[in-house]
């Protein structure tokens, strides 16, 4: 029985020294990298621009029509990085948005609302200084734009 008590005594001596020693010393954080590719900053720099009310859509009108092609192909899913260009560098992004404002809405005020939603999505979810987000309004969305996006009725029946 003395001989189970010491072999107890010695595992508690082990698991005590190993719990003390810390392997590879220093900091945890600072022993890798941590990299992230431009097109993460681009979705959440989208999700948030595209939360903004008054933003009807992102990027040209050429890519918008061509994404919505691409939308409707079975297994597409929808662009969140279209109008979206970011720059990644170990500490720093850069952002260009291209958006698209609702008819009604001050194009200053949509355009300052999405700056800061999304530097501020980004900085949160990424860690990264946003030095700069330089959005470009490229279109208005009119209400009976709409009208003119539906397909016509074909001419014979």
């Amino acid at each position: 029985m003395s001989e189970l008590t010491n072999q107890d005594d010695d595992y508690e001596a082990q698991v005590s020294a190993r719990k003390q020693t810390r392997r590879g010393g220093g900091d945890p954080a600072t022993r890798g990298r941590t990299t992230i590719a431009d097109g993460v900053v681009e979705k959440i720099a989208g999700t948030a621009a595209r939360d903004v009310v008054g933003v009807y859509a992102m990027g040209s009108g050429l890519s918008r029509t061509i994404g919505a092609m691409r939308d409707r192909v079975p297994g597409g899913s929808k662009a969140v990085t279209r109008g979206v260009k970011a720059e990644v560098g170990e500490v720093q992004t850069a952002l260009d948005l291209e958006i698209v404002v609702e008819y009604g809405f001050p194009i200053g005020d949509v355009s300052h609302a999405v700056r800061e939603n999304v530097i501020a999505a980004v900085e949160r979810m990424t860690s990264l200084e946003v030095v700069e987000v330089n959005i470009a309004v490229s279109d208005v969305h009119l209400p009976d734009d709409e009208e003119e996006e539906e397909p016509e009725q074909p001419r014979i029946q």
